[in-house]
């Protein structure tokens, strides 16, 4: 697996809706409960039933968003003495919830630190090009359009489902797969783990094209969607779902720099 640094690709406006769906994504996971407390995203018995009664309410779930079948019961966030020990109360929703919506609040929920950091490293490093070329406007159309493609194409392939499907991954993966079309040639900074991490300057489409082949080898394996695992199948749909909605924009789009190397940042010396 590479991880992605950074990309020569310069932009000629500043990416003001990426940004802010950074702070946003930030800001909402500092204030779910029972998750911001700890690196690692584990928790004690209450804070996992704040959590659990926290996505219940605000993450899809694919038999909400195919077959609308709610639940009866509900985590409630409080923690009851079971014959097992303590444990989640669960109870009739004193609530109602919106499935088409619940796909929206989702985007902005997260399992973990890892998993925030992750997402957002890579919408930093690819979404300001495709903001760029989009506009802002259409971009953030094209993200949330995404993120409902993703969601709705899980959900699709897993129906009975009713664990929680959060994060920004789906609609970051269109992004990904709008820069693969726009940017094949753009070359990306990635550190590749071989003893050590390897800085290298790879092109785009080898950079995406690794990711995207990972997350349609994993999803064909089973998908699964609760907050401690990957959603691959939602990757693999997002990214599709970025790759034609941006393909009507190829004609216009100007090409990145051209490198001076393949690898390095160095200038090629020609020798006889």
């Amino acid at each position: 697996m590479v991880i992605p640094v950074h990309d020569v690709n310069p932009v000629q406006r500043t990416p003001y809706v990426t940004y802010a769906l950074i702070a946003i994504n930030f800001a909402v996971f500092l204030f779910t409960p029972g998750i911001a407390g700890s690196v690692t995203g584990d928790s004690g018995v209450s804070q996992l039933c704040h959590l659990q009664a926290f996505l219940e309410r605000y993450a899809a779930v694919p038999q909400e968003l195919i077959h609308h079948q709610m639940p009866r019961l509900v985590p409630t966030g409080e923690v009851g003495i079971g014959p097992q020990g303590p444990g989640c109360v669960a109870a009739p929703p004193d609530y109602d919830k919106s499935p088409p919506l619940s796909v929206l609040t989702a985007m902005f929920l997260h399992g973990s630190w890892l998993h925030l950091l992750g997402n957002m490293l890579f919408l930093l490093i690819f979404g300001n090009n495709i903001e760029d070329r989009m506009g802002h406007v259409r971009f953030t159309l094209f993200y949330v359009a995404c993120g409902y493609v993703a969601g709705y194409g899980f959900a699709l392939l897993n129906d009975d489902s009713g664990d929680p499907l959060i994060g920004a991954s789906g609609a970051i993966a269109g992004v990904l797969g709008a820069y693969l079309v726009l940017y094949p040639k753009a070359r990306v900074w990635v550190l590749v783990p071989f003893l050590v991490f390897l800085p290298l300057r790879l092109p785009a489409w080898i950079v995406l094209g690794f990711w995207f082949a990972l997350q349609a080898v994993y999803s064909s394996g089973g998908a699964v969607s609760t907050a401690g695992t990957v959603a691959y199948a939602a990757h693999v749909v997002g990214f599709l779902a970025g790759m034609l909605l941006a393909w009507p924009l190829r004609p216009g789009t100007p090409p990145p720099p051209a490198p001076r190397s393949l690898l390095w940042g160095r200038q090629a010396r020609h020798t006889w």
